[in-house]
């Protein structure tokens, strides 16, 4: 009877071992989730942050482009006005010294 007290009494100690193992690995799990779940919660802060941020740099980008977009519209129309400007020009330069040739031929007098 001494003997298989023994062996009871090998056995509890075994199994309050095995119970206290049990119990440190879940200490040991549960600090692990509430680490993570800490991380989880700062990670999704920023997240808000820079989605917000990042809504505002598209908005902020769409107005840049569409006044990118009116200064290349209006320097394509004064580039294209400055181009006929200078065809007129030419033309009336054209024009004006034959005139000039015109009125010397007409004349006969040298204009210089």
């Amino acid at each position: 009877m001494a003997a298989q007290g023994a062996a009871l009494q090998t056995s509890n100690n075994e199994l309050v071992k095995c119970i206290e193992d049990l119990r440190e690995k879940r200490e040991i799990i549960l600090k692990q989730i509430n680490d993570e779940e800490s991380e989880k919660m700062k990670i999704q802060g920023e997240l808000q942050q820079l989605t917000k941020r990042l809504a505002a740099i598209n908005e902020s980008l769409a107005r840049k482009i569409d006044t990118k977009n009116e200064y290349d519209k209006i320097i394509g129309e004064t580039e294209g006005a400055y181009v006929r400007i200078l065809e007129s020009s030419q033309t009336l330069l054209t024009v004006l010294k034959r005139e000039s040739i015109s009125m010397q031929k007409r004349t006969g007098a040298r204009i210089s």
